[in-house]
């Protein structure tokens, strides 16, 4: 890819992607917890489950290359039966979704890549204050040293583009990232999280980094000058490591866990098992508020000036809207990097609208994730009320023609197509009882409107009938209106068509990428619509298999900004 993609090459794969999900999109949008009970195979579907799983398998032969076909043999699109509008021609649709993901599309550039070219009119002598050099691996689990360390080069690099020492971390969690820039590359980061449990753990792990850091060095400086390492220097540097795992393994187990949960809700989308996550309410400061944080970001400046160093880690807690005003929280913001590692629903989409409506901020750098959060302007089904700005679409091009996709092809949206190729992200069986379940409760049981969670259950049963009985404790349904023998039966009658589940959910994985790829290139699309932006771009920062949304929406302002001259060809 090169700076000349412009904004008409954006719109021409916007076009080709939407065509190719209007004829696909009703397999993700699917119900899989009602796919006994609706009979989905049938509706959707015109072979059979081996021919589907037939061609999965077959379609992992790359020597095929993929393209753009608007239509197939006589009477098809994509793969489905014109008159019907059921999958005829496995082979075809896969083609077509391989076709239609972002990495066959020509609109990403890898990381390498756009380093490259930034940094091609950059003196190196711009990254200063270089901290000491640390290990993530260290104090983080593989996929989040993955992350930090690939994204914080980025974010440094453009730090540098635009000769800028602040950062505003949107989202920052746990402040990994946010500490890593702070120290290793010696910019002044704010992390602005919603949640006030993130931001105390945050300081608390930064804290302990920066104790850690400091023996490290101290020691290192002995090493290098000849001299040995006293043995309680080692074991200093030994506790302050100890003390940072602890902090950061115990983030890792909850990592997992909502993981896990969210692996058994991807496809079983209905009132019976998701809940809405609730968005925080919107916090307006005070003027009390405003006063405290001016005096703590005053207090800030004396600390960083006494200490001769301009690398301070500032969390901060606050919800964040596409209507926040940065100055509100950052008493002292200057011209600064916007990042997002893994912001959530519309967050991530509020990042890039920041970006273009506030100065102070020169360049953004913006992972999003957890499609199934994100608002949609035209679903028809979305059970918000009327919004200001919603999540998608974003840009003026895709909103003039009214699209959605829809709650459930969302929540498929966030599976990985690399994960399940290899193996990984999804219980196959799990999925399966629910479905068989969702029978029974249709059988045995008046219709269901429960708030009530079925939850994770299935780990913790040793038999379907296990499952069941726990799943109906859970909705408080009387199960011991059923014998063992009887919910044994359903799942003796419906397991010889568990492959059509198989096959079906292995569909939906295959189109995730595409529907991804769709939001991405909207967001892509909205950048190029503004004048401000003098450029942007898609970068696949991550390596998939290590964390699936591995893909940044990048932009940088205008030359008043920066620097001009920008050439990224």
């Amino acid at each position: 890819m090169s700076a000349s993609t412009g904004l008409c090459d954006v719109q021409r794969r916007i076009d080709d992607v939407q065509r190719f999900l209007t004829s696909t999109l009703k397999v993700s949008n699917a119900h899989t917890m009602d796919f006994y009970t609706n009979d989905v195979w049938k509706r959707f579907i015109a072979v059979s489950p081996e021919d589907v799983l037939s061609a999965l398998s077959s379609s992992g032969d790359r020597k095929m290359a993929p393209r753009i076909q608007h239509e197939g043999h006589s009477g098809t699109t994509f793969g489905f039966c014109n008159r019907t509008q059921r999958l005829v021609d496995p082979q075809q649709l896969l083609q077509g979704a391989r076709a239609h993901s972002l990495p066959s599309l020509g609109l990403c550039q890898s990381r390498e890549e756009f380093l490259q070219s930034i940094r091609r009119h950059q003196q190196q002598e711009l990254l200063t204050e270089m901290g000491p050099e640390l290990e993530p691996d260290d104090f983080m689990n593989s996929k989040k040293s993955h992350e930090v360390q690939s994204m914080s080069e980025v974010v440094a690099a453009l730090a540098a583009r635009c000769r800028v020492k602040q950062v505003i971390d949107l989202g920052s969690g746990k402040g990994y990232l946010s500490s890593f820039l702070s120290m290793q590359f010696g910019l002044q980061v704010f992390g602005i999280d919603s949640s006030s449990t993130n931001t105390r753990g945050a300081q608390e792990r930064n804290r302990k980094l920066k104790k850690f850091s400091r023996m490290y060095q101290k020691q290192k400086k002995r090493t290098d000058a000849g001299r040995p390492a006293s043995p309680q220097a080692v074991e200093e540097v030994s506790s302050g490591l100890a003390a940072v795992r602890v902090v950061s393994e115990e983030d890792q187990e909850r990592e997992e866990e909502t993981a896990s949960t969210l692996a058994e809700n991807f496809f079983s989308a209905s009132a019976l098992d998701v809940v809405e996550t609730p968005r925080s309410p919107r916090v307006k400061l005070t003027d009390e508020e405003r006063e405290r944080r001016k005096k703590e970001s005053l207090e800030r400046k004396s600390q960083s000036s006494s200490s001769g160093s301009s690398s301070v880690f500032s969390p901060v807690t606050s919800h964040v809207t596409a209507q926040t005003k940065l100055q509100e929280l950052v008493c002292d913001l200057e011209e600064a990097v916007m990042v997002g590692l893994h912001t959530c629903g519309d967050l991530a989409a509020s990042t890039l609208r920041i970006f273009v409506a506030q100065a102070p901020v020169s360049a953004v750098c913006s992972v999003g994730c957890c499609y199934n959060l994100m608002s949609e302007e035209f679903d028809p089904d979305a059970q918000d009320g009327p919004q200001s700005v919603y999540g998608f679409p974003m840009s003026q091009y895709v909103r003039q023609h009214s699209w959605f996709c829809g709650r459930n092809a969302r929540l498929s949206a966030c599976l990985s197509l690399e994960r399940v190729s290899h193996g990984q992200g999804i219980q196959m069986e799990s999925l399966f009882y629910r479905a068989v379940l969702h029978v029974i409760i249709r059988d045995h049981y008046s219709p269901l409107r429960s708030k009530k969670r079925v939850g994770t259950i299935y780990s913790k049963s040793n038999s379907f009938v296990d499952y069941v009985r726990r799943a109906l404790h859970r909705l408080e349904l009387d199960h011991s209106k059923l014998s063992d023998r009887e919910i044994q039966q359903y799942l003796d009658t419906y397991s010889p068509r568990r492959s059509e589940m198989d096959a079906f959910n292995m569909l939906k994985v295959t189109l995730a990428p595409c529907i991804e790829g769709l939001v991405l290139l909207d967001r892509l699309c909205y950048l190029k619509e503004q004048e401000s932006v003098s450029f942007s771009s898609l970068v696949q920062l991550f390596d998939p298999l290590l964390s699936p949304r591995c893909y940044a929406v990048v932009g940088l302002k205008a030359p008043r900004v920066c620097d001009g001259h920008l050439d990224l060809s």
